[in-house]
């Protein structure tokens, strides 16, 4: 299991506890490294600076305790923001409809970047619906993905606050 894969598996029970999902983690840099906790809420609403301090100090209790960094390193909680990354399969299947930027580890179909409409998941492939057509993505080929900002995107994001 990847480092990022076991902090995920480590941390997501406390923060599901207080009512928060992780997005993503990342630890960056070298020299002064930083453990960027991505979250969002289980019921829905927008991530507020309250939540991420408050995840934020439940997080690091957790991993005082843990230790499963060695060396000194900052926390950051953050949110994904309307434009989130998409990371899990579950997130490919939420935001079916919109639209997305896919990048592949290998060249898939003679290209590693795509543009386009999120379709729907079948059989552990992301389908997507892009410039030369629809392709299909197998999850582990995914190498990052995120949402594009559109005005959908936003009109949706200002349903959601309501």
């Amino acid at each position: 299991m990847e480092f990022e894969a076991r902090i995920d598996a480590l941390v997501a029970p406390t923060l599901e506890a207080i009512g928060y999902g992780v997005v993503r983690v990342r630890l960056q840099g070298t020299k002064r490294r930083t453990l960027q906790i991505m979250i969002e809420r289980t019921d829905g609403n927008e991530i507020t600076v309250v939540d991420c301090s408050v995840a934020s100090v439940a997080v690091s209790a957790f991993l005082d305790v843990e230790d499963p960094i060695t060396g000194a390193y900052q926390l950051e909680m953050s949110s994904p923001g309307i434009d989130r990354p998409l990371v899990k399969m579950g997130d490919f299947e939420r935001y079916v409809g919109f639209d997305a930027r896919i990048e592949t580890k290998q060249p898939h179909d003679g290209r590693k970047r795509f543009r386009g409409r999120l379709l729907g998941v079948t059989d552990g492939a992301i389908r997507l619906r892009h410039d030369r057509g629809t392709v299909a993505i197998g999850f582990e080929e995914i190498a990052t993905a995120q949402l594009l900002l559109t005005d959908e995107l936003i009109a949706a994001a200002q349903r959601n606050r309501t």
